[in-house]
């Protein structure tokens, strides 16, 4: 198992993979990551200062991902964890930790100093391994994602992330 940077050759998988995921939990195609313009051409998305995407690939099959990019329409220093799925083959196997991880770090290294995430309520597993890191609850949503569904909002001040 390997975490990479994405690669534009990795654009189809990568989007077949997070369309995966939101339907097996049945989340709404409006108002999440499923209708995201950028779903098809992730590398490209990502491919910009103080952004990055990462891949989990094992026996060259990418099994899941997450990206740090600047909070959509805020003034603050914050970033957003996002897009991060994984395929039920990956799960439970501690990669939502090495990814997340990974993500924090280089949003640290960038000098964001916060992230914010937003999920659905269902997703339990991710809320608990978010709070597990430190992040915190919020009443309201921060910035603009365009993901009105998503009704799970969190924030982990990067200053006291290890």
């Amino acid at each position: 198992m390997e975490i990479r940077e994405i690669k534009k050759s990795d654009n189809p998988q990568v989007a077949l993979l997070i369309r995966s995921v939101l339907e097996e939990f049945n989340v709404p195609k409006i108002g999440t990551a499923y209708a995201d313009p950028e779903l098809d051409c992730m590398f490209e998305t990502y491919n910009v200062a103080n952004s990055v995407y990462y891949v989990v690939e094992e026996n060259s099959v990418i099994i899941g991902g997450a990206g740090i990019s600047k909070l959509e329409q805020s003034d603050e220093n914050v970033c957003e964890l996002q897009k991060m799925y994984f395929l039920k083959q990956a799960r439970g196997r501690g990669v939502g930790d090495q990814m997340i991880r990974k993500c924090l770090k280089k949003a640290k290294e960038f000098g964001f100093d916060y992230c914010y995430l937003e999920t659905m309520t269902d997703m339990l597993a991710a809320q608990k391994l978010y709070k597990r890191l430190g992040f915190q609850y919020l009443c309201s949503p921060l910035g603009n994602t365009g993901h009105s569904s998503c009704p799970v909002w969190m924030l982990l001040d990067l200053n006291n992330f290890v």
